[in-house]
C-alpha cells in the first residue's frame, strides 16, 4: 500500500478473513495521530478508579427512557399501506398509455392456488419423474418461503441476499432446516457471494445458474417443494444430483402451466381460486373516463384470461382495453424481434394475416421489440401486510431501540477495559436477539421481503432499479388524481446523517422515517 492507504485484516462472523483497503487517508486527525472515536470523560474523585460498569448501564437506561419517550410520536404518524413509493419522479400526466400484465396485477387468486401448484408440481415429480411416492406426504406450507430468495443448484440451499451480495445468516436452508453459521462460512468462504456467481436480472448466469433467484410469487411453490424434496432425500439418507432436483422441480412447475393443470382447475372454480376485486374495474373505468389508453399483456391464454377478467370486470371487459396480448413470453417479449404479432379469432385460433397496426377489440400472440421509454409500476402484494406490521406498537417500540441500542454501542466501544467489555458483550447479545425477533414479525424463516438485518434485500435492489413506483394493488391508484405528480423522499446517505454521538439527547433514535422503513 501507499503512504495514502492502509489494509486491515479481520476475522469475524461475516467471513473468515477481510481486507479493507482505505484510500485518501484521514485529514480530520493531527498529523501522526490516529482518528479515535469521541468519548465521554468520566467524572470521578482523584485518586479513584471510574465504575465503568454502572457508568455504561446508566447510559442504557438513560437511553431506554429516551426511547420510550419517542415511541408515541411515531405512532402518531403511521405508514399508509394503500400509499404509492415512488423510487423516481413520475408524473401522471405525461402518461397517456398504461399497460397492466394479467397475474397478480389486474386478479389476486386466493391462498388456495399455491397449493394446487404445489401438489400438481409433486405429483408431476412422482408420475412422470420416477421420485418416491413418499413425497406426497408433504403438504405445502404458505408461511415457509417469501419472495426474492436465492438457491444455489449445487449445494442445494435456499437463502436470503442482500443487495451487496452478502448472505443473511441464519436464513440459509438446507431442506427445511436452518444451517449454522459456521457452516455456511465455511462453505462460501465467507458470507459474500461473487458477482459472477449470482443471477442476473432474467435469472440466468455466466456460470450455469449457481444461484437461481426466484423473484415471481409463483414461485413460491417452487421454492417449497425443491425444500420438500431435499428434506426427503436428507432425511432418508438417500444420495442424489443437486443440479437434476432443481432441473426437475423448475420442469414440474413449468408443466403446471404449459400443459394447462393449473388453468383447467381455475376455469372449473373461479370463486375458489380467483378473488373478486370490484376495485380493479373502478381504476380501469377511471383511466377510460380520462382518455387514457389501455392495453392488457400476458403469458397467459386468451380463454383463461377472458374467464379471469370476465369475473372480475364484467363480461364487457375488452371495451375498456385497446389492445390484448396474450401468450406473450416474456421477458422474451420486450427484447425478441422474430416474434411478429398474430391475431387470434374469438376461438383462440391463430391467424396468418399480416398485421400493420394494432387494432381496438382485437387479441393478438407475440410481439415485436418494444423501443419506447416505458415508465414502470410494480405491484408488490405482499407490501400491504409487511407495513401493517410496520404500524404495530411492537415492531415500533422494538426497532426503536434497536437502533438506540445500536448507537450506544457505537459510542460507547471506545472503552477498552474488561468491565466495559463485559457489559458491552451483554448489549451485543440483546441486539442478535432483538435481530432474530424482528425478522420473526414477517416470515419465521426469512423476515422482511425488503430488508436483511440492516441492509436492503437483493429483491429491493431489483425493485428500485427497474420501477418507478410500486405500490400493494392496483386499487392504490384510485387514491391519486390522474394528473398525479410522485416524488421520492430524499433517503439520507450515510454521510448525511448526524453520528450517533453527535445526538447525545436521544444517543441517536432513529428518525420517523428511518424506524419505520427498517
Amino acid at each position: 500500500m501507499t503512504a495514502a492507504g492502509v489494509a486491515v485484516v479481520a476475522r469475524g462472523a461475516g467471513a473468515r478473513a477481510a481486507a479493507l483497503a482505505l484510500r485518501g487517508g484521514c485529514r480530520t486527525a493531527a498529523p501522526g495521530r490516529p482518528c479515535t472515536g469521541p468519548a465521554r470523560p468520566l467524572c470521578t474523585a482523584p485518586g479513584t478508579a471510574p465504575d465503568m460498569k454502572r457508568y455504561l448501564w446508566e447510559r442504557y437506561r438513560e437511553a431506554k427512557r429516551s426511547t420510550e419517550e419517542l415511541v408515541p410520536s411515531i405512532m402518531s404518524n403511521l405508514l399508509n399501506p394503500d400509499a404509492i413509493f415512488s423510487n423516481n419522479e413520475m408524473s401522471l400526466s405525461d402518461i397517456e398509455i398504461y399497460g397492466f400484465d394479467y397475474d397478480y396485477t389486474l386478479v389476486f387468486y386466493s391462498k388456495h392456488l399455491h397449493t394446487l401448484i404445489f401438489n400438481a408440481a409433486r405429483d408431476l415429480l412422482i408420475n412422470e419423474h420416477r421420485y418416491p411416492v413418499e413425497i406426497r406426504k408433504y403438504e405445502y406450507d404458505p408461511s415457509f418461503a417469501i419472495r426474492g430468495l436465492h438457491y444455489d443448484v449445487q449445494r442445494a440451499v435456499l437463502m436470503k441476499i442482500d443487495a451487496f451480495h452478502y448472505i443473511q445468516l441464519g436464513t440459509v436452508y438446507r431442506g427445511l432446516s436452518v444451517v449454522p453459521d459456521e457452516e455456511v462460512i465455511d462453505m462460501y468462504e465467507g458470507s459474500h457471494v461473487p458477482l459472477e456467481q449470482m443471477s442476473d436480472f432474467y435469472g440466468k448466469s455466466s456460470h450455469g445458474n449457481t444461484m437461481k433467484q426466484f423473484m415471481d410469487i409463483f414461485s413460491l411453490p417452487e421454492m417449497t417443494l425443491l425444500s420438500c424434496v431435499n428434506e426427503y432425500f436428507l432425511k432418508n439418507n438417500i444420495d442424489y444430483e443437486p443440479v437434476h432436483l432443481y432441473k426437475d422441480v423448475k420442469d414440474s412447475i413449468r408443466d403446471v402451466h404449459i400443459k394447462g393443470i393449473m388453468y383447467r382447475a381455475i376455469e372449473a372454480d373461479i370463486e375458489k381460486y380467483i378473488c373478486y376485486a370490484e376495485q380493479t374495474r373502478a381504476v380501469l373505468a377511471k383511466l377510460a373516463d380520462h382518455g387514457k389508453k389501455m392495453f392488457l399483456i400476458t403469458n397467459s391464454p386468451s380463454s383463461f384470461v377472458d374467464k379471469g377478467m370476465s369475473y372480475i370486470v364484467g363480461r364487457d371487459w375488452r371495451d375498456l382495453f385497446d389492445v390484448v396480448i396474450v401468450q406473450a413470453e416474456k421477458p422474451n417479449f420486450f427484447n425478441d424481434k422474430r416474434r411478429p404479432f398474430r391475431k387470434m379469432n374469438e376461438k383462440g385460433v391463430l391467424l396468418w394475416d399480416k398485421i400493420h397496426k394494432l387494432q381496438k377489440g382485437q387479441i393478438y400472440k407475440q410481439d415485436l421489440t418494444l423501443k419506447h421509454g416505458w415508465r414502470t409500476g410494480a405491484i408488490i402484494p405482499e407490501l400491504r401486510s409487511e407495513l401493517k406490521i410496520m404500524n404495530t406498537e411492537q415492531y415500533i417500540q422494538t426497532m426503536t431501540w434497536l437502533q438506540t441500542l445500536t448507537g450506544l454501542l457505537e459510542q460507547m466501544q471506545v472503552h477498552r477495559d474488561a468491565d466495559s467489555q463485559l457489559v458491552l458483550q451483554e448489549w451485543k447479545k440483546e441486539r442478535k436477539e432483538m435481530r432474530e425477533m424482528t425478522k420473526s414479525f414477517f416470515n419465521a424463516q426469512f423476515g422482511s421481503l425488503f430488508r436483511t438485518d440492516q441492509n436492503p434485500t437483493y429483491f429491493l435492489r431489483r425493485l428500485s432499479r427497474f420501477a418507478d413506483i410500486y405500490m400493494a394493488s392496483l386499487s392504490c391508484l384510485l387514491n391519486y388524481d390522474v394528473n398525479h405528480t410522485f416524488y421520492p423522499r430524499r433517503t439520507p446517505l450515510q454521510h448525511e446523517l448526524p453520528a450517533w454521538s453527535d445526538i447525545p439527547s436521544i444517543f441517536g433514535a432513529p428518525r420517523l422515517q428511518e424506524a419505520q422503513a427498517k
